[in-house]
């Protein structure tokens, strides 16, 4: 006798199909070696979650107890030694949280200056005769190029923006910002140029 298999077909309603008495029933010996062999469908993973020790795990401990399905689920422990000493029992919820802005927290909110000190400032600092803090030099900078939108200011500009700075030590400041401008040929902050200017 042939090998019989069986393959996956539609069933066609307009065909009679044959209905077989129990004496008509061949015998079973003849059908054992028949291909049932289902084809394995997608589970919807990738290829190396499918392999996963613990969904193989759970997989084969399902197919062993098919009777009551398990969900796999990780270990846990009831009780947690010195639980009652870390945590109160009577904990009472507050009637305000703690509200913090994430400018507090990182210091944002301070002010600083649109101008950032290159390493030419900042040799230009060492030399200069007045001790100034890198953030006092840098608002000295971004003033002076924010008064200086239209046209550049004077010198005696500078000493009326900045009057309590000994005029020597604002001339040298003012030289410098002027001459790095002049060198650049471009303003030293940056700007976004907008279509409408």
């Amino acid at each position: 006798m042939s090998k019989v298999s069986f393959r996956a077909r539609a069933l066609d309603a307009t065909k009679a199909l044959p209905i077989y008495r129990s004496e008509e029933i061949p015998d079973l010996y003849d059908y054992n070696v028949i291909n049932r062999a289902v084809p394995q469908m997608p589970t919807g993973m990738e290829k190396e979650e499918e392999s996963e020790k613990h969904l193989q795990q759970a997989i084969s401990v399902d197919a062993l107890q098919k009777d009551k399905p398990i969900i796999p689920t990780p270990d846990s422990r009831v009780d947690v030694p010195h639980y009652d000493k870390i945590y109160s029992t009577n904990f009472k919820l507050p009637r305000n949280f703690i509200k913090l802005s994430a400018f507090d927290a990182l210091g944002l909110d301070a002010e600083y200056a649109d101008y950032d000190m290159d390493s030419d400032d900042e040799e230009f600092l060492k030399t200069c005769p007045e001790e100034f803090s890198p953030h006092e030099f840098e608002k000295m900078m971004e003033t002076m190029e924010k008064s200086s939108e239209n046209t550049v200011i004077s010198l005696l500009d500078a000493k009326q923006l900045f009057r309590d700075v000994d005029h020597n030590t604002l001339a040298q400041i003012y030289d410098y910002w002027l001459n790095k401008r002049l060198k650049l040929r471009i303003p030293l902050l940056p700007e976004i140029k907008t279509g409408s200017k």
